[in-house]
């Protein structure tokens, strides 16, 4: 099966399976994402959404947050791993975002990826689903089925994004990457995997075995 073959079903297939794409993140606003984002390093989305709301009770802007210790965010956002690091994190953004954009959440990949403990892939996110930029983040979960639909021999995400962009249209990038987060939670998680039954893996990937 060719990869614009390969392309086509997967692409028909998420389509099929998952029409909407609801963002798995609670989240109110452009500065209220970039913290849950940050937060889901490492991290479970259900876990980081049941961390926000005190979180955000707390602080749900920069200025509120900029005014928090960072003890104060660190006991709260505990539970999502990395707490030292993360709420020294949020703490240090929030106060950049007031001084060097006005409050205001900065909506270029530059601008985001300056920002303390945001790297490309939390950027993508942020500049897909708060600005609707298309981009294509690609975690370790999109890497991994990436590589077993054989659309990509990248050794790390960096090299699978390039890939992918290369591979799939730019106009579904940003709604895309979200149906193969669904798909692999559902149908073909990284342990205990069964290829033969998985409706996209067991069409496209020639080298079947139980994973």
């Amino acid at each position: 099966m060719t990869k614009k073959v390969k392309v086509k079903f997967i692409t028909e297939t998420l389509e099929t399976l998952f029409p909407e794409t609801p963002i798995p993140l609670d989240h109110n606003d452009p500065y209220s994402l970039l913290v849950a984002v940050l937060l889901s390093a490492q991290c479970t989305d259900e876990r980081v959404n049941k961390v926000t709301p005190a979180l955000f009770q707390l602080a749900d802007n920069p200025y509120t947050m900029a005014l928090q210790s960072v003890d104060a965010i660190k006991d709260i956002i505990r539970p999502c791993g990395l707490s030292p690091k993360k709420s020294q994190a949020i703490s240090d953004l929030s106060k950049i975002i007031i001084e060097k954009h006005n409050g205001v959440v900065p909506n270029t990949f530059e601008d985001l990826e300056a920002l303390p403990g945001v790297g490309h892939k939390t950027a993508s996110v942020v500049m897909s689903q708060a600005f609707g930029v298309p981009a294509f983040p690609v975690d370790t979960h999109i890497h991994r089925l990436a590589t077993r639909w054989g659309l990509t021999s990248g050794k790390n995400v960096t090299q699978t994004e390039e890939d992918l962009k290369k591979l799939f249209p730019k106009e579904i990038w940003n709604k895309l990457h979200l149906q193969i987060i669904f798909f692999g939670r559902l149908y073909c998680p990284a342990r205990a995997h069964d290829p033969n039954i998985c409706p996209i893996c067991s069409v496209v990937n020639q080298k079947r075995k139980s994973t």
